[in-house]
């Protein structure tokens, strides 16, 4: 899957790694069953329902989209441990520089983080990486429909909604995090 990344972006959302639907699909979070497109739209992070297929349109909305494990797909849980870039997307943020990146699943993040899954919360992180502030939110897997939270999303999309406010009225976003996920 191509990364969906330029400069300017408000939010680059992380996945894992495609599921095999979605690699043979050659679309961003393609399976049926997969809410992300619908949450997307529910929070309002985007104006409209996008289809899979659409997700070049992601940055016209300021949102970008990559993965830490971009060479491999299939559900988090069986993916080896060498499947993990977590430099690669250090570097990505070195690059491209978003206000925020948000990891769409647990797992992601802690091969990026080096935290244990267990001892991650939803919503923002303490710390930034490469001088993005992080966020972990629930997984729109059909595989964890279970654990799914709307509200670390709709934290999130305020979020979003306060960092573009404060770059129009040409404050830089590191205040606080009003929106945080107790």
């Amino acid at each position: 899957m191509p990364d969906v990344l330029c400069p300017g972006l408000t939010l680059v959302l992380v996945g894992t790694a495609p599921s095999r639907i979605s690699a043979a699909a050659r679309a961003y979070y393609a399976n049926p069953g997969n809410k992300f497109w619908r949450t997307l739209h529910a929070v309002r992070l985007t104006p409209k329902l996008l289809h899979p297929q659409e997700y070049a349109r992601l940055p016209d909305f300021g949102i970008g989209l990559t993965d830490v494990a971009k060479r491999h797909s299939g559900v988090d849980a069986a993916l080896p441990a060498h499947a993990f870039a977590p430099d690669e997307l250090r570097g990505k943020l070195r690059q491209y520089r978003p206000s925020l990146m948000a990891f769409t699943s647990k797992r992601g993040a802690a091969e990026t983080l080096g935290v244990p899954t267990a001892r991650l919360g939803y919503g923002p992180q303490p710390d930034p990486l490469e001088g993005t502030e992080v966020w972990v939110l629930p997984s729109t897997s059909p595989l964890a429909h279970s654990h799914f939270q709307l509200e670390p999303w709709q934290a999130l999309a305020a979020r979003v909604t306060d960092l573009r406010a404060m770059a129009r009225a040409g404050l830089s976003g590191n205040e606080s995090h009003p929106h945080a996920v107790p």
